[in-house]
């Protein structure tokens, strides 16, 4: 019988056990070939390009580099995700492992426990990543012509602990009894292809940016639920009724369901609230992940770690704990 390929030896190409064998240095290696892929790991200056640095050790250890073009300064990760970084890049490396690893995700406590790190260090670490899974999806658009895309949505967040004795607990379901913190995460999956996750404040006010990503000429499936109407003046649309079955032969959208699945089950299992300002960045986790359930850990690793190294400083994150500091 065959097995699952998250189960077979092709999906494990690298263990947290080899990178705890790793030295800083054989780390420092690791980074510098993947930051400077084209240069083989020799360092090229951020701010002038010059790719003839010299390298020295501050007295803590740290690698730094100065142009000797422009005199500028810099260390492996500076003008990127991880730039002003305290922790040491093994350290880094070793996180990412283990966030890849799992498959539905990983909460910061449980990280701050694995490596005896700050519960808000590993916080900070985790949503840089996330923030560099994002990269993956800027500009993306998925379909064309003859093929077939899955459209559905799930609301996330604002919930509204029902009261103590049932006189006094209210219809949650009307809008008078609701929080009004509650959205929408849509997905866009196209069949044997890449997804698309986004967060609105209903289905239908998705509407306009579904039709900017989804290419003419695709086929979309979708529930019968009403915001989708108009989606049918654009695209050829198959629907389904849920209450009569999930999939009828001609139309399903159990592969936009499989992705709520997996965002649904790390919400209750690992993270217990991705709602609020934070929600797109667990929706984009939980896309790249679908999106590379076929592929072993070691290239998802590599992948977020180049994308994170390509990136300039965190919008959000920079200088987290000096906020007033410029990262470098």
């Amino acid at each position: 019988m065959a097995i699952h390929f998250l189960q077979s030896k092709a999906a494990r190409t690298l263990s947290l056990a080899q990178v705890f064998r790793m030295s800083e240095n054989e780390a420092e290696t690791a980074f510098r070939k993947i930051r400077w892929s084209e240069t083989n790991g020799e360092a090229v200056c951020p701010e002038c390009g010059g790719v003839d640095p010299y390298e020295y050790r501050r007295p803590t250890g740290l690698l730094r580099f100065r142009c000797k073009a422009c005199g500028k300064n810099f260390s492996i990760t500076s003008g990127t995700l991880f730039a002003s970084h305290k922790a040491p890049l093994r350290a880094y490396l070793a996180a990412i492992v283990v966030f890849m690893n799992e498959v539905k995700g990983k909460n910061a406590l449980a990280l701050s426990r694995d490596l005896g790190m700050s519960h808000k260090a590993c916080w900070v670490m985790l949503h840089k990543l996330r923030e560099a899974m994002a990269e993956e999806f800027r500009g993306r658009k998925v379909g064309g012509e003859g093929k077939v895309a899955e459209v559905d949505g799930a609301y996330f967040g604002g919930h509204v602990r029902p009261a103590n004795y049932k006189e006094n607990r209210r219809d949650r379901r009307l809008v008078m009894n609701q929080s009004g913190k509650r959205q929408s995460v849509i997905i866009v999956r196209e069949r044997n292809g890449h997804s698309l996750p986004a967060v609105f404040r209903s289905e239908s006010a998705a509407l306009s940016w579904i039709k900017s990503r989804v290419l003419p000429g695709t086929i979309v499936n979708a529930d019968e639920a009403q915001g989708w109407n108009d989606l049918q003046s654009k695209y050829e649309m198959k629907r389904i009724n849920h209450q009569e079955a999930y999939s009828d032969g001609e139309a399903c959208t159990n592969q936009a369901e499989s992705y709520f699945s997996r965002l649904r089950r790390g919400e209750l299992g690992h993270f217990h609230h991705v709602s609020g300002p934070y929600l797109l960045r667990y929706a984009v986790e939980a896309s790249f992940r679908e999106d590379a359930r076929r592929v072993d850990n070691g290239a998802q690793v590599r992948r977020v770690t180049e994308l994170a190294l390509k990136r300039g400083p965190s919008i959000d994150f920079a200088g987290y704990y000096q906020r007033h500091v410029k990262a470098a």
